[in-house]
């Protein structure tokens, strides 16, 4: 694919995709396969039965089993052969996440080390610094974790109060502060820490280690999920910090922060699907146990339904997920063709595509939670003993929500990013608000919908997007540069963007795979996208509808509505068939196998 050919982030709203241009899991390759096989495999002979002692905190395990992670070279998957790592694609690395993500605590301390513990160093770090920590941390050697909120500074994170100041030899910098809900805080041996040097207004980095003077970590917080997980306070008290460990440049802290945000949100968005498939597995294999009224529980329409909504959430999620995650790997590649440091490729790669990144994190956080939940409610009352296994799933599940920024933060972060940059004219969404503002008066009744499968998907996702338009036109003309303060309204329009992202990935999806295998393996995948569009179809006519009736009044509201009926038609379902049929595969095979 050419560099003009591919879409940035956020221009899936004004620019059709080809199915042909977008990566379907189905291509993951032999040897992404057998890394994902060698992190399974890692985790059913060490980390599963284990699950316990974890969540007990028995002293060294999981530091342990990060260690021997790093023996297989799970912890340098990303990390350049320079440094001890296998180097391997953004893609590969994703698919490791997911398989990782199945195993509750132990993914959440993983995650961090490979992700926030150590990105920041590898991508911003100087030769001296990666060369000094980088081969440590990707052999499991030692620890990484990542110092950014504090008590008064959570999703505001540059109001941190931790200050660095100059030394008066000028030989480091004396860090003093307090951080909190710190992963790995426990056990980490190198921490990067976020503080303001003097009275600076932005942040700056610095690479801190345990064993220095100062450094004290608190006690473990007892939390309602990811008990295993170390999360702790860590204190700084006159921490003599060498200033050759400062990170990046004086001041860069705050955009290090951001950007590593943006990569843990997509990955967080890998991870959940570990978890999803795991409690699928869980959810039909009991209720292919379970009876009651003489009847195994899976032959009844209640839990039919319930276990192919879980399907419908994973698979529609992987679709969007593995997509963008292409996206982001090929223009990390196109950057690296044109002379930029692999490094800063990745980084820049990932925050072109912010507005994607903080959509996948928040649809897959959320079909996860709906996930577990109708697990344990499938357990029915064993569900809500801690003997079962959806005990851990559901408790586990709560945190992705606020991970990696809140799902607030995230749809804020979406939504207004995407209006801002069409504002600007760029990606042609701005021409687009116009030409759907000016269409409302002469818009049909009803939509004519065209003939053929994919066709008529294809003409639903394009009105759909102009649903979006509608919203957003009309949304900057009432409000202009104050619609970033009308949070509600930007909510209803991340939320659209969300699930028409979804549905194009899992159209695309289809559409590619039957190029591949023909129409015989599509069927039920076809059951996917028909039940997934039919229903959301409803949802984003409501989002619109909530948003419009907040800000406009009068005659102009039947025009409004018009455009928004029009935009959001789509054929009739027979949903409870297709739920079915998804049901009973998953039935029949006792697992998730789609």
């Amino acid at each position: 694919m050419e560099k003009n050919e591919l879409l940035k982030g956020g221009e899936f709203l004004v620019k059709e995709t080809k199915a042909e241009d977008v990566f379907i899991p189905e291509e993951f390759n032999e040897e992404q396969l057998m890394i994902e096989d060698t992190c399974y495999d890692f985790l059913k002979q060490d980390v599963y039965p284990n699950f316990e002692k974890i969540d007990k905190h028995e002293k060294g395990l999981i530091k342990g089993l990060l260690g021997k992670a790093g023996e297989l070279g799970l912890l340098g998957i990303s990390v350049p052969e320079e440094y001890g790592g296998f180097e391997q694609s953004f893609l590969t690395s994703m698919k490791a996440g997911e398989a990782m993500g199945s195993a509750h605590s132990f993914s959440v301390a993983y995650m961090c080390h490979v992700g926030i513990g150590t990105l920041p160093i590898l991508y911003y770090g100087n030769e001296e610094q990666k060369n000094k920590y980088i081969p440590e941390l990707a052999a499991g050697e030692k620890a990484a974790a990542y110092c950014l909120t504090e008590p008064d500074a959570g999703s505001d994170a540059n109001a941190g109060r931790s200050k660095a100041v100059l030394s008066e030899d000028g030989k480091h910098y004396i860090l003093n502060g307090q951080k909190m809900w710190i992963t790995n805080g426990g056990f980490a041996d190198v921490y990067t820490v976020f503080a303001k040097i003097d009275d600076d207004r932005i942040l700056s980095a610095f690479i801190v280690e345990r064993e220095w003077e100062g450094l004290e970590v608190s006690v473990e917080e007892n939390k309602m999920g990811i008990k295993g997980s170390s999360t702790t306070q860590v204190f700084f008290n006159d921490v003599k910090v060498p200033v050759e460990n400062l990170l990046g440049k004086r001041g860069e802290g705050f955009r290090i922060a951001i950007n590593i945000l943006h990569i843990g949100r997509i990955k967080l968005g890998a991870t959940v699907i570990g978890s999803m498939k795991r409690t699928i597995n869980h959810s039909v294999q009991y209720s292919n146990e379970r009876k009651q009224f003489g009847n195994l529980i899976s032959n009844y329409g209640a839990i039919k339904f319930k276990l192919a909504e879980q399907v419908i959430k994973v698979w529609t999620h992987e679709s969007a997920l593995y997509r963008a995650s292409a996206d982001v790997e090929r223009l990390i590649d196109m950057y690296v063709a044109d002379g930029m440091d692999k490094g800063k490729a990745v980084i820049q790669a990932n925050a072109d595509y912010q507005v994607e990144c903080a959509m996948l994190k928040v649809l897959g956080s959320e079909s996860l939670d709906y996930i577990v939940d109708e697990g344990v409610q499938i357990f029915g009352g064993m569900g809500f003993s801690a003997e079962a296994p959806v005990d851990r799933a559901y408790r586990d599940s709560r945190i992705n929500r606020i991970f990696e920024g809140t799902n607030e933060i995230n749809r804020i972060w979406a939504g207004d990013n995407a209006i801002k940059k069409g504002m600007k004219g760029a990606d042609g969404l701005k021409k687009n608000m116009a030409e759907v503002m000016e269409s409302l008066t002469n818009l049909p009744e009803m939509p004519e919908y065209a003939e053929g499968y994919y066709a008529y998907y294809k003409e639903v996702i394009s009105r759909f997007k102009k649903g979006i338009h509608l919203v957003m036109g009309a949304a900057n003309a009432k409000y202009s540069r104050k619609l970033s303060n009308e949070q509600e309204i930007i909510f209803n329009i991340a939320d659209m963007m969300i699930e028409v992202y979804a549905a194009e990935s899992t159209a695309l999806r289809i559409e590619k795979l039957e190029g591949m295998k023909g129409a015989d393996a599509v069927k039920l995948y076809k059951d996917i996208l028909d039940v997934y569009t039919y229903d959301i179809a409803s949802n984003i006519r409501k989002y619109a509808k909530d948003a419009i009736f907040s800000f406009v009044e009068g005659e102009e509201i039947t025009n409004y509505m018009k455009g928004v009926k029009y935009f959001t038609c789509v054929k009739g379902v027979n949903v409870k068939d297709a739920r079915r049929r998804l049901a009973d595969k998953l039935i029949d095979d006792n697992q998730y196998n789609y």
